[in-house]
């Protein structure tokens, strides 16, 4: 058995290169090698020298193919991407972290024992770098039983190593410091961790999980890189100081401009000053090359042993030249507004650094011609022939193969999924070919045809070596989709609970209604302290809510920007506004019911379960479901399996994969015998869907038309014509299927998609034509768990909330407008085959922006659309550029919701500050949607003074950049518009007026009352009056939203495990409580106990805390287990009655508050004892 790399590495064209490596051949130029042959023979190289490598490409869309190839065939420990972006300004630009992440990562491996292959564009190789032993100064190595020395030091150290200091430690790159506890998320693991200091000794170190704060996993040693690129001590901040003085006394007396001159003096004494205290500005990598005495490469950083492989050195000739002009004309720009003094660069100079490298360097091309600057010591050609494409054509691949085999080669194909390559072995079998299944791409037997299931980018042929790749793309024109990638940075932030609060922040209490939130205030009343919300009403009026009635306050959600009126206290208005919203409510929930009966009712067609066809249909997805696409699948199987005709709701976002859901139900109506119409508010939407659908349905015998405009008269008779008579299986249509002169021979079901987009009169059309067939209806439109929640089972919802694997995160950049970044954005997607959507929102000067964009980029062609455009119009553009006609959008936010346009991969946005974050993330959302890097530019015009509201909007785009992952409170924003589309728009208005969390309880309340169910009783709750001083005090907790957060979780234990589990969370977060927060976890076990055994109250008197119990407990239990507990307590307890109840008197005289609770405690215990013997003795 041999592997791939071994059956190439013997090719002797290899052996010979890896010889003039070995042997440390200064350059030497291989050529004839063609697309994944590159990668094969680079991992060859790797086994056969055992020398690590660079590999360098023109740009950073290459080098990820490359390096998506490589980690396919070696071990992925053993590859590093280096991601940077080509675009300059970029670079010094506000940033979403992952790429920093891939690229810190790499530094990392560097400076330790490193072993690899590294990918970078040759953007990383102009890349500006500390000095590598400043990099290996930074590494903290900490081991348990270490000494730290000074603590102020240690912390110190976090924050030159690029830490953000915060409260609590919710995103990588932060840390925070409470008592003995410092929590730290290096950008480069995956968890975030915990050092628990004794004194100055690592007393433990632990992963903990974002989402709970809890400790996951022990570690006794631990490595921590920096979390940022550019690494400052004193003294380099004090080198830039120094430099950038001089270089800015030279500029202004070169600058004739006296515009110029002043913009140079607004902006430069103040970054000067901030760098002579060593703090830290926006921007500040600008000058990247005054910080050090020598700025280093990534060559400096590769091991002494490595050699270079610089693949298409022509190409990567070209982009440096390219790439020093734009910058220069950046510099130049950057001068005029005054960012910027002569004499600084970003950039190295990357040509000469490679031409300089102490490495041996290979150069490879694909014809044999004379590279520039090169002085080859060895020529090699490789003869390697790239893979023809079969489109699907069995027979041709047949008759290839079988020459192949004859000509004693290995045959190779490689599939994307098992699933596939099974399907690939019976397709050639079926051809009288035999292929094998094999577990590794290190089994392969020569002379024989073998299937592997991976990825490479191309197949190609070697015929000196006789062997051949195919992949999957070439046999069937289908794109495999690529594997999940080692992704450090998984949906790295903290979900912020939609209720985490704020100073500041609206907030309803469910008795007095909207107030404003003012913090946690800590009072002392008759010497006890007690922690309180202070929430503020009109007209000054103080409301102070004590924590243990914490659930009767939730932050205000509404569907608007206004805020909602604040009251008075103790006046009848929000009573008033509670009855209005109750009444609506109840209205909702009747028409509900009287709907959800109606449906009960009616009897449809009863779908047979899925035969083998399914199962064959299914398993020819070319991509891996999502969980949340299967359970939705099964639901809604489920449902067309029953008598009653479905009516469910499919809600996800775009590109989430709901069509696919409904391709399945739709293929499992047509093997049944009955037609499908897929019913769609747009003419490209239709279009899209006829071609994803007969894309799928392409290998079996079902026939699919389409209705609308985009077709002949005579194309839609005879449409009409195969319906009617049963020979047309599925319709997709816009309205034009809701005429009169559509008739169906058998409709079984009914897809809408996005049926709130259509009018009143089409609603009521598609109304009648729901009677009695099973419907299904999609939206992209959010709507919010709670409410699903509260409709249980009068609606059937699914909802698909997770995105497809193989998603990227979108990089986003926040920046200021500047023609050169437009431009170079533009080129930069367009030279890798992409479209560009710019979005810009003023329809009344968006012909000269279109204008502006044409002349900065003459090579694209550029169209533009907004809303006032007539509806064939505005679908002519769109469609042209679908279609790939146009290169760049210049659109409103009218960017088609449901149109997905995976070729659009780079997004900029005029005026970003203008606009809602809600409707920020959902355009951000309209890039992205392949399995290729997207970026999205947020600019803001310079020099602009900024309204606070647009600040603070823009503020929040940095900050869900550098989360990069679920922008949660926009999320929130939408998901309540999608529930005022559920429940129809006039219901925005009441849930604006008491925020939707009470809207959604009053509803679930409403429909459970009309559905017959008994409202659940309150649970018993004791009177609890104990003067002691049980809270949270400042000093354990100063975080006043964490101190709000463990209240909660104080306020919902339901179980004496639960306060256990809480007691060590708290030691885990925290470190070690006062006796204060002791006393609050034994009151938490009083109340519980009280509660569960129906104590009536326990409250101090003067002398004396007195125990009630209700009738309903005294009868129940065994009351000489009680008696005896009391006595052996002793003196201070005495047993009595009052009516027909037990009370118990503990004498507080001389008794610490330690042993007071003790006492309450043991009487509860001995009172649950007695609760079970008379149980046990019942039983006897």
């Amino acid at each position: 058995m041999l592997g791939l790399q071994q059956l190439v590495g013997s090719v002797k064209e290899v052996r010979a290169v890896a010889k003039g490596i070995e042997n440390d051949m200064n350059e030497q130029l291989l050529t004839g090698l063609t697309g994944s042959a590159r990668t094969v023979v680079s991992a060859a190289l790797f086994r056969e020298t055992g020398r690590s490598q660079l590999v360098v490409t023109h740009n950073l869309y290459q080098a990820q193919k490359i390096y998506e190839d490589l980690v396919e065939l070696l071990d992925e420990d053993t590859v590093y991407l280096y991601p940077v972006n080509e675009l300059i300004s970029a670079e010094i630009a506000v940033a979403s972290p992952e790429m920093k992440a891939q690229r810190l990562d790499l530094l990392n491996a560097l400076v330790q024992d490193f072993k690899g292959i590294v990918v970078a564009p040759l953007a990383g190789i102009r890349r500006l770098l500390p000095p590598k032993a400043l990099w290996q100064s930074s590494q903290l190595h900490l081991e348990t039983g270490e000494d730290i020395g000074d603590l102020e030091e240690f912390i110190k150290n976090f924050v030159t190593m690029g830490y953000r200091r915060s409260d609590m430690v919710s995103a990588p790159g932060e840390f925070s410091v409470r008592g003995g506890i410092v929590d730290l998320y290096p950008l480069t693991k995956e968890h975030p961790l915990r050092i628990e200091l004794f004194d100055t000794e690592v007393d433990s170190m632990r992963y903990f999980s974002l989402e709970t704060q809890r400790s996951e996993g022990m570690i006794d040693e631990v490595t921590i890189g920096p979390a940022q690129e550019v690494l400052l001590h004193h003294q380099h901040y004090s080198h830039g100081a120094k430099l950038l003085e001089e270089k800015y006394e030279a500029t202004l007396k070169k600058v004739a401009s006296k515009q110029t001159r002043d913009k140079l003096q607004e902006h430069i004494p103040f970054e000067i000053a901030q760098l002579k205290q060593s703090a830290t500005f926006e921007g500040m990598y600008k000058y990247m090359s005054l910080y050090y005495e020598t700025p280093q490469s990534l060559l400096s950083y590769m091991p002494e042993d490595a050699f270079v492989w610089v693949d298409e050195m022509n190409r990567v000739k070209e982009m440096a030249e390219h790439l020093q002009k734009e910058e220069a004309e950046w510099h130049t720009a950057m001068l005029e507004q005054g960012s910027i003094v002569h004499g600084t660069h970003l950039s190295l100079d990357a040509l000469a650094r490679l031409q300089q490298a102490p490495q041996p360097v290979l150069y490879t091309s694909l014809f044999q011609k004379q590279v520039p600057s090169t002085k080859p010591e060895q020529i090699i050609n490789l003869s390697c022939k790239s893979m023809q494409n079969f489109h699907g054509q069995m027979d041709l691949l047949t008759s290839e193969v079988n020459r192949w085999l004859s000509n004693d080669y290995t045959v190779l194909f490689i599939a994307g999924t098992e699933d596939r390559a099974n399907r690939l072995a019976l397709n050639l079998e079926d051809e009288k070919i035999d292929a094998h299944l094999i577990e590794a791409i290190t089994d392969l037997t020569p002379s024989k045809v073998q299937i592997y299931t991976g990825h490479l980018h191309t197949g190609f042929e070697l015929s000196e070596q006789k062997l051949v790749v195919v992949t999957e793309e070439e046999v069937f024109s289908k794109r495999a989709k690529r594997p999940k990638r080692r992704q450090k940075l998984s949906n790295a932030e903290r979900i912020k609970s939609y209720s985490e609060l704020a100073v500041g922040d609206l907030v309803v209490h469910t008795n007095h209604g909207v107030g404003k939130y003012l913090g946690v205030e800590t009072l002392e009343i008759n010497g006890v302290h007690k922690d309180y919300l202070n929430l503020r009403y009109a007209g000054n009026d103080k409301l102070y809510v004590p924590v243990e009635q914490i659930d009767q306050v939730q932050k205000y959600v509404g569907t608007e920007e206004k805020d909602p009126k604040i009251y008075a206290l103790g006046g009848s208005d929000w009573k008033k506004v509670k009855k209005k919203v109750q009444t609506s409510v109840e209205d909702i929930a009747d028409d509900l019911i009287k709907l959800y009966a109606e449906r009960e009712a009616s009897v449809g067609h009863r779908f047979s379960s899925d035969g083998p066809e399914q199962a064959e249909f299914e398993s020819s997805f070319p991509y891996q479901e999502t969980e949340d696409q299967l359970r939705a699948i099964k639901e809604i199987k489920e449902d067309m399996e029953k008598q009653r005709p479905m009516d469910r709701l499919l809600c996800g976002d775009v590109g989430y994969g709901k069509t696919e859901v409904a391709i399945r139900a739709a293929f499992k109506a047509i093997m049944d015998g009955k037609q499908v119409a897929i019913l769609v508010p747009t003419t490209i939407l239709a279009q899209q869907h006829f071609e994803t659908i007969s894309d799928r349905f392409s290998d079996f015998p079902i026939t699919v038309g389409v209705l609308s405009r985009f077709r002949s008269r005579k194309e839609q008779t005879e449409v009409l014509k195969g319906l009617k008579a049963g020979s047309v299986d599925l319709v997709v249509g816009t309205h034009r299927l809701l005429s009169k002169d559509v008739q169906f021979r058998d409709l079984g079901l009914l897809i809408v998609d996005e049926e709130q987009r259509f009018g009143v009169t089409h609603k009521e059309k598609i109304k009648r034509m729901k009677a009695n067939i099973d419907v299904l209806t999609l939206t992209a439109t959010p709507i919010p768990r709670t409410l699903h929640m509260s409709m249980l089972g009068v609606r059937d919802l699914s909802v698909i909330e997770t995105p497809p694997e193989n998603r990227f995160p979108v990089q986003t950049y926040v920046v200021e407008f500047n023609p050169a970044i437009v431009r170079e954005a533009i080129e930069r997607e367009l030279s890798r085959g992409g479209q560009v959507y710019v979005l810009y929102n003023r329809v009344e000067d968006i012909e000269r922006m279109t204008e502006q964009i044409s002349t900065l980029v003459p090579d694209a062609r550029v169209s533009y659309a907004h809303g006032q455009m007539n509806e064939r119009e505005l679908e002519s553009i769109i469609l042209d550029f679908l279609e790939g006609e146009s290169d760049v959008l210049v659109t409103t936010t009218i960017i088609e919701t449901g149109v997905d346009i995976p070729n659009v991969n780079t997004l900029i946005v005029c005026n970003a500050d203008k606009m809602g974050l809600s409707q920020l993330y959902q355009i951000r959302g309209r890039v992205g949607r392949s399995n290729r890097v997207a970026y999205s530019y947020f600019t803001y015009q310079p020099d602009k003074v900024l309204t606070e509201v647009a600040e603070k909007r823009l503020q929040a785009i940095k900050e869900f950049t550098e989360l990069g992952s679920g922008f949660k409170i926009a999320m929130r924003d939408l998901t309540i518009r999608g529930a005022g589309n559920l429940l129809g728009s006039q219901q925005h208005g009441f849930i604006d007026s008491v925020g939707f969390d009470l809207y959604s309880q009053m509803l679930k309340e409403a429909i459970e009352e009309r559905k017959g169910e008994k409202p659940k009783e309150p649970p018993f709750k004791a009177e609890l009056n104990v003067n002691i001083d049980a809270y949270i005090p400042e000093r354990y907790i100063p975080d006043a939203k964490q101190k709000i957060e463990m209240y909660k979780r104080f306020k919902g234990v339901e179980t004496l495990e639960e306060i256990a589990d809480l007691q060590d969370e708290l030691v885990d977060r925290f470190g070690e409580y006062p006796k204060q927060v002791a006393y609050l976890f034994e009151m938490t076990k009083i109340k519980l106990i009280a509660d569960q055994e129906k104590v009536e109250k326990i409250t101090e008197g003067k002398d004396a805390v007195t125990i009630l119990l209700t009738e309903e407990t005294t009868n129940r239990i065994h009351v000489a287990t009680l008696v005896d507990a009391a006595q052996k307590i002793g003196r201070d307890v005495s047993i009595g009655s009052q009516g027909n109840q037990i009370k118990l008197v503990i004498k507080t005289k001389q008794l610490s508050d330690e042993t007071l609770l003790a006492y309450i405690i043991e009487l509860l215990e001995a009172l649950i004892r007695a609760d079970k013997s008379k149980k046990a003795m019942s039983a006897s």
